[in-house]
């Protein structure tokens, strides 16, 4: 029994950190453009994330694009700018984005 609750609570942690960051992306209205894992009027949180795999410098460049916009680099439609998310937040997004598979 033991191990099974220390399993379910190594779960709940690994698990807990993504549901809370999606619950962020929810909140700031990210989602009303974007999904996790298929395109709507800007890509996938998964396509970003393969995109910019291994690019360490992709983390700063994202949180900067969160707030401030952007756009040619997904096809015409432009990322509007979302002042609403602090620095703090926008560096979260960005790290949870680049942290799906």
């Amino acid at each position: 029994m033991k191990r099974a609750l220390l399993i379910m609570a190594a779960m709940a942690a690994v698990t807990a950190p993504a549901i809370a960051d999606e619950a962020l992306a929810k909140s700031k209205n990210c989602m009303a453009c974007h999904a996790t894992d298929k395109k709507l009027v800007g890509p996938s949180y998964k396509d970003v994330a393969k995109k910019y795999a291994g690019d360490a410098k992709a983390a700063d460049m994202l949180a900067t694009k969160i707030i401030k916009g952007g756009s040619g680099v997904w096809g015409a439609i432009p990322m509007p700018a979302n002042t609403q998310v602090s620095e703090a937040d926008s560096k979260k997004l960005a790290a949870w984005v680049l942290s799906l598979k």
